[in-house]
């Protein structure tokens, strides 16, 4: 199994690269992936740009040009839960989109029954084993992660929080859980908390983004290690 890692910028990317072994770049759509292999298994990474056409750009070219068989989306998100602070990991359980209707997605292609994408159970049980073996400054949660096309401060905060009481918000993870599940690939999202309702602000993003980032990657790293002693690749 080949492995997809989408990270929506240049600074959630930089840790993974010097853990890929045998790295080769192809560039496609303006875009470079990084191939090699992480923990003995073959993977592609690539920062999409940010938002989720870009997203969805980046996981639909990692299907058809590198065969990637499931997807990880990591990287850094914003945190809306009061219970989840700065540097804190949320992993999810399921994703959907805060700014798009729910009966786009049920009513038309992809059908869904509801408009939630969902983890594979077997994927997040693997994340919790890997999480536990992981260095990390802060706790890891399992829940919803909700996207959509805005950096959210306090403007529509209390409106995503009464819709859908989310975990973490970003701008990349349904697109791609979208992009996957029309492909039947399995897909999961690691996101390490940049910033809150206490302390927002693109500035303040900026200044965690490095370190939250490289939790972000020991995880998934860790995660990548139980796919492959679990004989999952």
């Amino acid at each position: 199994m080949k492995i997809g890692i989408i990270c929506a910028d240049e600074c959630e990317l930089a840790p993974f690269i010097p853990v890929i072994q045998n790295r080769n770049i192809t560039r496609h759509a303006m875009l470079d992936f990084q191939e090699g292999t992480i923990r003995n298994a073959d993977v592609v990474a690539v920062y999409s740009g940010v938002c989720k056409v870009n997203a969805a750009v980046a996981a639909q070219l990692m299907i058809d040009r590198f065969n990637v068989e499931m997807i990880i989306n990591a990287g850094t998100a914003g945190g809306m839960n009061p219970d989840v602070k700065i540097f804190d990991t949320v992993i999810s359980s399921e994703v959907c989109y805060h700014d798009v209707r729910p009966d786009n997605l049920t009513d038309y292609h992809p059908w869904l029954e509801t408009p939630f994408f969902k983890t594979d159970e077997k994927l997040v049980e693997l994340s919790k084993s890997a999480a536990g073996k992981a260095k990390t400054d802060g706790k890891v949660f399992w829940g919803r992660i909700v996207t959509g096309e805005s950096f959210i401060t306090d403007e529509g905060r209390d409106r995503i929080l009464k819709a859908f009481s989310p975990l973490a918000v970003d701008m990349e993870s349904a697109a791609i859980a979208h992009v996957c599940h029309v492909s039947s690939l399995p897909f999961i999202s690691i996101r390490t908390i940049t910033d809150t309702a206490q302390h927002s602000g693109v500035e303040i993003f900026e200044e965690n983004c490095e370190k939250a980032a490289a939790i972000s990657k020991d995880i998934t790293v860790s995660f990548i290690q139980e796919l492959t002693e679990n004989n999952i690749l």
